[in-house]
């Protein structure tokens, strides 16, 4: 049979396998539509940062007719004083969550996980579920309200003795806050995953170490830790893949003018430059640098993950 013939009938299968799912295609349809329209279409918009791109044209005539500048507005940002800083403030901010707020969710589902108390287990997923639900306006509202001079942390503080901080004030507390402030609204919520891991570790391995003499520690670390490392690992390089991300609502909510040299980082610096002050090239440079060190982190720890471990995302 000549291979003209099999790629005639491997046509053929592929389309009757088409008609034959028709159905889950059509319900398939919508997600690849919006992928398409709101993911792929605007990443022709990058191309401003190559330009000079100026209110006076459209967007189209701005793509098409503007000259071309090359690496313009990356010189321009990796040359200024912000490169250095926001860099540096966007690495650490996202250093310390990987650090602190990435366990938070893992150690919550664990110790939920040894709870035999019904009541008590579903009181405490409900109460550390709901700050993920309050909206970030009223989340930066109360963190103000706790760390003001006259709030409930500084009141503690002042009853032992101490000297009150102004924790929104002073640069050097503002990561401390963010990352403090993060734990607390989504540890629950990242739990979710982690407890649907955990009812998956089939019983019998637990019913096999308790008759070899195991405790409740070390059925946690040889039997429940051992089945959910691959969902902690997929969840740790989606988490790398996005070091370069902070979010700038929270940013621009906490951030005052005598923070800003440690709460100024690179989503926030590309609003203020392309919203506020209209250099919507130079912001597109900045924000399509973002991304590719997102891409090359993301690419780099699944490599890493995959010839370490047997779990990689592809």
């Amino acid at each position: 049979m000549s291979a003209k013939t099999n790629t005639t009938k491997q046509n053929r299968n592929l389309w009757a396998k088409l008609v034959q799912n028709r159905y889950v295609y059509l319900m398939l349809l919508p997600v690849i539509l919006y992928y398409i329209i709101f993911h792929y279409l605007p990443m022709i918009g990058v191309l401003i940062a190559f330009k000079d791109y100026t209110m006076k044209y459209t967007f189209w005539e701005n793509i098409v007719s503007t000259p071309w500048v090359g690496l313009k507005h990356f010189k321009s940002f990796f040359q200024s004083y912000n490169f250095l800083r926001t860099f540096r403030n966007t690495i650490l901010i996202n250093a310390y969550g990987l650090l602190f707020t990435f366990p938070a969710p893992i150690i919550l589902a664990l110790l939920l996980n040894e709870v035999r108390h019904i009541t008590f287990k579903k009181t405490v997923q409900s109460i550390t579920y709901l700050p993920h639900f309050i909206s970030l306006v009223v989340v930066a509202g109360l963190v103000k309200d706790f760390t003001s001079s006259t709030g409930f942390i500084n009141t503690i503080i002042s009853s032992f003795g101490g000297k009150p901080i102004q924790f929104l004030i002073e640069p050097e507390w503002f990561r401390t806050v963010y990352i403090v402030s993060s734990i607390w609204q989504e540890t629950g919520w990242g739990s979710i995953i982690y407890l649907a891991a955990l009812a998956g570790v089939d019983a019998e391995l637990y019913e096999a170490a308790v008759i070899d003499g195991a405790g409740r520690w070390k059925q946690m670390t040889h039997v429940t830790l051992p089945n959910i490392a691959p969902t902690i690992v997929i969840l740790l390089i989606l988490k790398i893949g996005q070091m370069m991300n902070v979010g700038v609502e929270k940013i621009l909510l906490l951030q005052t003018d005598t923070n800003k040299e440690t709460s100024e980082v690179i989503s926030s610096y590309v609003y203020h430059r392309g919203i506020i002050e209209a250099q919507f090239s130079f912001s597109t440079a900045v924000g399509l640098f973002n991304s590719v060190i997102n891409f090359a982190l993301l690419i780099g720890a699944n490599q890493f993950s995959k010839k370490f471990s047997e779990t990689s995302l592809w």
